[in-house]
C-alpha cells in the first residue's frame, strides 16, 4: 500500500510506530518526507499536506471532538473550525486548544477522535445555540444517532442550555438553510408547516400561515436548469392561490431578521381587505 492511501486512510496523519506496524520502514517514510508527499509535524508523527486536525491531535496527545471532529462524521457546520477542540488525558494550557471532557462513550475504532455520541454531547455544551444545533441535526437527521439518546445523557440542572439546542432538532431537515430558518420563523411566531405536498408544485420546503410558500435555496438551485424548474415552481404557486418568497445562504446565515421582517410584511399585505391589497400591487 501507498504511504499516502494509508495516510488517507487514518485520516491523513499517523504515529511513526504505526507506520512501522503497517510496514512502512524509516528509509521508505524518509523518501516521502523528501519528495514533499509527507510531511513530518513533529517528532514521530508524520501527516498528509494541508488539513492538520489528526496531526494536530496526536501532537498534542489527545483525540478529536466537538467542531473539530464534525468532518469525521461529515457533519453540517456554519463555520470552518479554528484551532482544537480535544479530548485530554492531562490537559495543559495549549495555545490553540479546546479542552473538553474524557470520553463516556466508545470512541472511534482506528482514528484518533471521540465517538459520534461524546462528539455531539460536547458540541451542545460547547458551541454557540445555531453552531451546535447543525451538528446534531445532521447526525440526528442521517440516523447515526436519535435525539431520545442526547436527551438521555443531557439531564441535570446544568444541562439545561444542552437540552434548549435538541429542543430546536427537528425530525427532518434537507440542509442547513432548512435548520436554521425554522429556528427563526418559530422565533417570530409565524405558523409554520414543513416539507408540504402542493398539488402541481410538489414538496415545498415551507408553508407559513397556509398562504406563504417559502423556499430555501442552496447552491445547486443556480444551475440553469434549477433556475427554470424553480421558476416555474414559483408560477404554479401563485396559480394555485399561493405568494412565493425564495431565500439564499447569505439570506438565512447572515441576515436572518431581514429575512423574517420580509416575511411578515408579505403576511400583513396579504391580510389587508382585497381591495386594499390590489391598490398596493397598482400604485
Amino acid at each position: 500500500m501507498d504511504i499516502c492511501d494509508y495516510l488517507a486512510r487514518r485520516g491523513g496523519a499517523a504515529r511513526s510506530l504505526e507506520l512501522q506496524r503497517a510496514g512502512f520502514t524509516r528509509t521508505r517514510v524518509g523518501q516521502a518526507v523528501a519528495l514533499g508527499v509527507v510531511v513530518r509535524t513533529r517528532r514521530g508523527v508524520y501527516a498528509l499536506p494541508g488539513d492538520g486536525r489528526v496531526a494536530g491531535a496526536l501532537a498534542a496527545g489527545g483525540r478529536l471532538t466537538c467542531l473539530s471532529a464534525a468532518p469525521i462524521y461529515r457533519l453540517w457546520t456554519l463555520n470552518v473550525p479554528t484551532g482544537l477542540h480535544l479530548s485530554r488525558s492531562h490537559p495543559t494550557h495549549t495555545s490553540g486548544v479546546v479542552d473538553h471532557g474524557r470520553p463516556k462513550h466508545p470512541r472511534h475504532p482506528w482514528l484518533p477522535v471521540l465517538g459520534l455520541a461524546d462528539v455531539l454531547v460536547h458540541a451542545v455544551h460547547c458551541l454557540p445555540e445555531l453552531e451546535a444545533l447543525v451538528m446534531v441535526q445532521s447526525a440526528v437527521g442521517a440516523g447515526d444517532i436519535s435525539r431520545d439518546f442526547l436527551y438521555a445523557r443531557c439531564q441535570g440542572r446544568r444541562n439545561g442550555r444542552a437540552r434548549a439546542v435538541l429542543d430546536l432538532v427537528i425530525p427532518r431537515a434537507d440542509s442547513v438553510l432548512e435548520v436554521l430558518a425554522n429556528v427563526h420563523f418559530a422565533r417570530a411566531g409565524l405558523r409554520v408547516r414543513r416539507h408540504v405536498y402542493i398539488a402541481g408544485v410538489g414538496e415545498v420546503d415551507f408553508l407559513v400561515e397556509e398562504c406563504l410558500v417559502v423556499e430555501t435555496d442552496g447552491s445547486t438551485h443556480f444551475e440553469p436548469k434549477s433556475i427554470k424548474r424553480d421558476q416555474r415552481r414559483n408560477n404554479r404557486s401563485i396559480v394555485g392561490g399561493y405568494l412565493v418568497l425564495r431565500y439564499y445562504y447569505e439570506d438565512v446565515i447572515h441576515r436572518p431578521e431581514a429575512m423574517v421582517a420580509e416575511v411578515q410584511a408579505v403576511l400583513r399585505v396579504w391580510r389587508r381587505p382585497t381591495n386594499s391589497r390590489l391598490g398596493d400591487l397598482f400604485a
